[in-house]
């Protein structure tokens, strides 16, 4: 089964995968992100919704003390942590960008908590810059449809989806296998992932 293809399946499955965390700018965007290390997006979207009311950016954000952050986020996991990071963030976003968020993948992971996966979604959601996002999810499935090998690193794993599937259709495979990994070939599932693959082709009639 060609690359295309299972894109394709999934498109059928899932249509316009769009991201679950709620955001209305590349600054939400970030944070959201950041937030959601460990954390479900259902409830990434619960604590991100006072918190962008009371810090609706990153100048906002950059003065708000971390007990307060802490607070307002403390039903997600690593919270105190992830309050450092997103007002450290939001520190060097005012300081170096006038409160924007870069578009360089090099400028995104200078900020504190922000890491490849991260970075790539911002590029990709936020500015629809091309980029592959692999989580755990992603990585999983990359690894049962043999796009990559079983031992391969995440970046191993980006760099050979990169290679295998168009450009343009980066940031759409990235939600696709995000959603085909977190509610169909999931961790616990053993069914071989090409036979799940055939199953939506029967259910979408391909």
């Amino acid at each position: 089964m060609s690359v295309d293809e299972i894109i394709w399946i999934l498109r059928h499955e899932f249509g316009d995968a769009g991201s679950d965390l709620d955001y209305r700018n590349p600054f939400e965007l970030l944070v959201a992100v950041t937030l959601s290390a460990q954390t479900t997006d259902a409830m990434v979207n619960v604590v991100t919704k006072p918190l962008f009311e009371a810090y609706p950016d990153a100048f906002a954000l950059s003065q708000a003390l971390e007990s307060d952050v802490a607070q307002i986020i403390n039903k997600i996991g690593l919270y105190r942590n992830k309050s450092k990071f997103i007002i450290a963030a939001s520190k060097i976003l005012v300081d170096k960008y006038d409160g924007e968020v870069p578009k360089t993948r090099k400028a995104l992971m200078e900020l504190p908590g922000v890491g490849r996966k991260t970075a790539n979604v911002v590029l990709a959601v936020g500015y629809g810059i091309p980029a592959i996002a692999v989580d755990t999810h992603v990585e999983r499935v990359a690894k049962r449809l043999k796009l990559a090998k079983p031992d391969d690193s995440v970046l191993a794993v980006e760099q050979k989806l990169m290679r295998k599937i168009k450009r343009e259709d980066w940031a759409d495979a990235h939600h696709l296998l995000l959603l085909f990994g977190r509610y169909i070939s999931k961790a616990n599932i053993k069914t071989d992932a090409f036979e799940l693959l055939e199953k939506l082709k029967e259910k979408h009639e391909l």
